[in-house]
Protein backbone atom coordinates (compact mmCIF):
# COMPACT_ATOMS: atom_id res chain seq x y z
CA UNK A 1 0.00 0.00 0.00
CA UNK A 2 1.48 3.32 -0.81
CA UNK A 3 0.83 6.85 0.97
CA UNK A 4 0.41 7.84 4.03
CA UNK A 5 -1.88 5.76 6.44
CA UNK A 6 -4.40 7.30 9.23
CA UNK A 7 -4.42 5.68 12.63
CA UNK A 8 -7.99 5.56 12.99
CA UNK A 9 -10.10 2.57 12.67
CA UNK A 10 -13.45 3.28 10.22
CA UNK A 11 -16.48 1.58 9.20
CA UNK A 12 -16.87 1.27 5.97
CA UNK A 13 -19.57 3.41 5.94
CA UNK A 14 -17.53 5.97 7.54
CA UNK A 15 -15.38 5.68 5.33
CA UNK A 16 -17.56 6.29 2.49
CA UNK A 17 -18.86 9.34 4.20
CA UNK A 18 -15.39 10.66 4.62
CA UNK A 19 -14.30 10.15 0.81
CA UNK A 20 -17.09 11.96 -0.28
CA UNK A 21 -15.90 15.14 0.88
CA UNK A 22 -12.26 14.40 1.13
CA UNK A 23 -10.45 16.47 -1.45
CA UNK A 24 -8.07 13.77 -1.76
CA UNK A 25 -8.72 10.08 -2.68
CA UNK A 26 -8.14 7.49 0.27
CA UNK A 27 -7.74 3.51 -0.15
CA UNK A 28 -9.51 1.54 2.72
CA UNK A 29 -8.35 -1.75 3.93
CA UNK A 30 -9.81 -3.58 7.05
CA UNK A 31 -10.48 -0.37 8.67
CA UNK A 32 -7.44 1.67 7.97
CA UNK A 33 -7.45 4.52 5.37
CA UNK A 34 -4.44 5.45 3.06
CA UNK A 35 -4.40 9.03 1.20
CA UNK A 36 -3.20 7.87 -1.77
CA UNK A 37 -0.05 9.80 -4.10
CA UNK A 38 -0.64 12.19 -7.57
CA UNK A 39 0.33 10.12 -10.93
CA UNK A 40 3.55 10.68 -12.99
CA UNK A 41 2.77 11.96 -16.72
CA UNK A 42 3.98 8.73 -18.10
CA UNK A 43 1.28 6.86 -15.43
CA UNK A 44 -1.82 9.63 -16.21
CA UNK A 45 -0.92 9.41 -19.79
CA UNK A 46 -1.23 5.62 -20.37
CA UNK A 47 -4.43 5.69 -18.49
CA UNK A 48 -5.55 8.38 -20.33
CA UNK A 49 -4.72 6.16 -23.38
CA UNK A 50 -6.31 3.39 -22.07
CA UNK A 51 -9.42 4.99 -21.31
CA UNK A 52 -10.06 6.31 -24.77
CA UNK A 53 -9.55 2.85 -26.33
CA UNK A 54 -11.52 1.25 -23.63
CA UNK A 55 -14.36 3.92 -23.56
CA UNK A 56 -14.57 3.73 -27.65
CA UNK A 57 -14.91 -0.08 -27.36
CA UNK A 58 -17.54 -0.50 -25.25
CA UNK A 59 -20.57 1.36 -26.56
CA UNK A 60 -23.72 -1.16 -27.44
CA UNK A 61 -22.25 -3.75 -25.35
CA UNK A 62 -23.71 -3.02 -21.80
CA UNK A 63 -20.63 -2.48 -20.70
CA UNK A 64 -19.22 0.55 -18.43
CA UNK A 65 -15.65 1.93 -18.34
CA UNK A 66 -14.58 3.93 -15.14
CA UNK A 67 -11.72 5.90 -14.73
CA UNK A 68 -8.79 6.00 -11.83
CA UNK A 69 -11.50 7.79 -9.62
CA UNK A 70 -14.46 5.49 -9.21
CA UNK A 71 -13.47 2.88 -5.79
CA UNK A 72 -14.08 -0.81 -6.58
CA UNK A 73 -15.15 -2.53 -3.14
CA UNK A 74 -13.83 -6.34 -2.52
CA UNK A 75 -16.13 -6.77 0.07
CA UNK A 76 -14.96 -10.25 1.11
CA UNK A 77 -11.39 -8.48 1.85
CA UNK A 78 -13.08 -5.44 3.39
CA UNK A 79 -11.36 -3.07 1.07
CA UNK A 80 -12.13 -0.10 -1.66
CA UNK A 81 -9.85 0.26 -3.79
CA UNK A 82 -9.13 3.08 -6.90
CA UNK A 83 -8.18 0.96 -9.98
CA UNK A 84 -6.79 2.87 -12.79
CA UNK A 85 -9.23 1.68 -15.28
CA UNK A 86 -12.44 -0.73 -14.79
CA UNK A 87 -14.63 -2.01 -16.67
CA UNK A 88 -18.01 -3.72 -15.65
CA UNK A 89 -21.10 -5.08 -17.61
CA UNK A 90 -23.04 -6.25 -14.29
CA UNK A 91 -26.55 -4.30 -14.81
CA UNK A 92 -25.95 -4.23 -10.60
CA UNK A 93 -23.08 -1.76 -10.88
CA UNK A 94 -25.68 0.95 -12.32
CA UNK A 95 -27.42 1.47 -9.12
CA UNK A 96 -24.34 1.98 -6.95
CA UNK A 97 -22.81 5.98 -6.99
CA UNK A 98 -19.49 5.54 -5.51
CA UNK A 99 -18.43 2.21 -5.99
CA UNK A 100 -18.67 -0.76 -8.28
CA UNK A 101 -18.83 -4.32 -7.25
CA UNK A 102 -18.94 -6.17 -9.65
CA UNK A 103 -15.93 -5.93 -12.14
CA UNK A 104 -15.42 -8.06 -15.13
CA UNK A 105 -11.87 -6.17 -15.92
CA UNK A 106 -9.56 -4.34 -13.84
CA UNK A 107 -6.26 -2.27 -15.08
CA UNK A 108 -3.71 -1.04 -12.93
CA UNK A 109 -0.67 1.29 -14.56
CA UNK A 110 2.42 0.20 -12.70
CA UNK A 111 4.83 2.63 -10.60
CA UNK A 112 7.94 2.10 -8.26
CA UNK A 113 5.45 2.91 -5.50
CA UNK A 114 2.66 0.91 -6.03
CA UNK A 115 4.32 -2.30 -8.50
CA UNK A 116 4.48 -4.74 -5.43
CA UNK A 117 1.57 -3.58 -3.99
CA UNK A 118 -0.51 -3.92 -7.11
CA UNK A 119 1.14 -7.65 -7.65
CA UNK A 120 0.80 -8.93 -4.61
CA UNK A 121 -2.05 -7.81 -1.45
CA UNK A 122 -4.13 -5.69 -3.82
CA UNK A 123 -4.24 -8.90 -6.57
CA UNK A 124 -4.88 -10.70 -3.88
CA UNK A 125 -8.15 -9.04 -2.96
CA UNK A 126 -9.13 -8.60 -6.37
CA UNK A 127 -9.21 -12.37 -6.64
CA UNK A 128 -11.95 -12.56 -4.20
CA UNK A 129 -13.96 -10.73 -6.90
CA UNK A 130 -16.31 -13.60 -8.79
CA UNK A 131 -17.42 -11.23 -11.45
CA UNK A 132 -13.50 -10.48 -12.27
CA UNK A 133 -12.03 -12.05 -15.28
CA UNK A 134 -8.70 -10.39 -16.14
CA UNK A 135 -6.61 -8.00 -14.18
CA UNK A 136 -3.85 -5.98 -16.10
CA UNK A 137 -0.76 -4.52 -15.36
CA UNK A 138 0.97 -1.73 -17.71
CA UNK A 139 4.67 -0.88 -17.12
CA UNK A 140 5.02 2.91 -17.68
CA UNK A 141 9.05 2.75 -17.68
CA UNK A 142 8.90 0.39 -20.55
CA UNK A 143 6.39 -1.26 -23.26
CA UNK A 144 4.97 -4.41 -21.53
CA UNK A 145 1.28 -5.18 -20.60
CA UNK A 146 1.03 -8.13 -18.42
CA UNK A 147 -2.57 -9.61 -17.88
CA UNK A 148 -3.90 -12.33 -16.01
CA UNK A 149 -7.19 -14.20 -16.73
CA UNK A 150 -9.24 -16.45 -14.83
CA UNK A 151 -9.42 -19.63 -16.20
CA UNK A 152 -12.71 -21.90 -16.37
CA UNK A 153 -11.16 -23.62 -13.32
CA UNK A 154 -10.46 -20.52 -11.79
CA UNK A 155 -7.40 -20.46 -11.51
CA UNK A 156 -5.67 -17.40 -13.44
CA UNK A 157 -3.26 -17.35 -15.97
CA UNK A 158 -0.56 -14.66 -17.15
CA UNK A 159 -0.05 -13.90 -20.53
CA UNK A 160 2.94 -10.59 -21.48
CA UNK A 161 2.68 -8.60 -23.98
CA UNK A 162 5.65 -6.50 -25.85
CA UNK A 163 6.15 -4.00 -28.37
CA UNK A 164 4.80 -5.79 -31.73
CA UNK A 165 2.05 -8.18 -30.13
CA UNK A 166 -1.66 -8.10 -30.47
CA UNK A 167 -3.05 -7.32 -26.94
CA UNK A 168 -5.94 -8.90 -26.39
CA UNK A 169 -8.73 -8.26 -23.41
CA UNK A 170 -11.08 -11.46 -23.87
CA UNK A 171 -13.21 -9.94 -21.00
CA UNK A 172 -14.75 -7.46 -22.75
CA UNK A 173 -13.68 -9.23 -26.55
CA UNK A 174 -11.10 -6.39 -27.35
CA UNK A 175 -7.89 -6.16 -29.17
CA UNK A 176 -6.14 -3.18 -30.13
CA UNK A 177 -6.75 -2.86 -33.92
CA UNK A 178 -3.91 -1.41 -34.84
CA UNK A 179 -2.11 -4.35 -33.82
CA UNK A 180 0.34 -3.16 -31.29
CA UNK A 181 1.16 -1.61 -28.18
CA UNK A 182 2.18 2.26 -29.21
CA UNK A 183 -1.20 3.77 -29.18
CA UNK A 184 -1.29 2.77 -25.79
CA UNK A 185 2.20 4.58 -25.07
CA UNK A 186 1.73 7.57 -27.73
CA UNK A 187 3.26 10.78 -25.91
CA UNK A 188 4.92 8.90 -23.27
CA UNK A 189 8.73 8.77 -23.01
CA UNK A 190 9.72 5.69 -21.78
CA UNK A 191 12.47 4.74 -19.22
CA UNK A 192 13.76 2.08 -20.63
CA UNK A 193 13.09 1.34 -24.45
CA UNK A 194 13.37 -2.54 -25.67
Amino acid sequence: MTGSRTHAYFSPEEYLDIEKISPIKHEYVCGEVYAMAGASDPHDTIALNLLTLLRNHVPGSGCRVYTGDMKVRVEEANAFYYPDATVTCDPRDRNLVYFKRYPRLIVEVLSSTTENFDRGEKFNDYQKLDSLQEYVLISQDKIQIECFRRNLEGNWLAQTYARGEIVQLKSIDFSWARGSLPELYEDVELLVDI
